[in-house]
């Protein structure tokens, strides 16, 4: 087995951590593997885009969903250090509102697996960072949504001091009372 697989605090946001082969000339890991992907995590997705994004430190970008065309996301950090987070938006779900959050870096290798119907966003905690994502289904403008990063009904944890730099529709997002989620 090449990835060893952990249910978060949210049991459908799973914990992936590769196993690392390392020597004196560096390392080597495999970062997707379709086949076992699909076994360890018992899902059945196809990804159709790959997004790559490089953020300064105290950078916020989320909390970001699409209420139609639903992606998951395959996250990791290739450099730097990020929070990654996971909010559950899915009204039906005993989790409704309910977070979760991991250090994702390019020193761990751990990746997150954000199943669609949940909000996704990163903080960066380092100098600057860049993080790689597969999503499940394209990017549709017209139809992602953002959820209010400091919502208090959500409580998140961001461990930072102060407000984070974001994108003025993430500071004008709306709080999960407001907001469009999943039924």
């Amino acid at each position: 087995m090449a990835i060893q697989v952990t249910a978060t605090a949210l049991p459908e946001v799973k914990l992936l951590e590769p196993k690392v082969f390392g020597d004196a000339r560096g390392f080597f890991f495999e970062s997707f593997n379709a086949r076992e992907f699909a076994e360890q995590l018992q899902v059945d997705v196809e990804f159709v885009q790959d997004n790559h994004s490089r953020s300064a430190k105290g950078v916020l970008r989320g909390l970001h969903y699409q209420i139609q065309h639903a992606q998951g996301k395959l996250v990791r950090a290739v450099e730097g250090e990020v929070l990654d987070v996971a909010v559950d938006i899915r009204r039906s779900s005993p989790n409704f509102g309910k977070w979760t959050g991991v250090r994702l870096s390019a020193q761990n290798k751990r990746q997150m697996w954000v199943p669609p119907g949940f909000a996704h966003g990163f903080l960066v905690l380092s100098e600057y960072a860049e993080v790689l994502y597969k999503t499940t289904d394209y990017w549709y403008p017209e139809h992602e949504r953002s959820l209010l990063w400091s919502d208090p009904a959500i409580g998140i944890n961001w461990m930072i001091d102060g407000d984070p730099i974001m994108a003025e529709k993430d500071a004008r997002a709306a709080t999960l009372i407001n907001a469009e989620v999943f039924a």
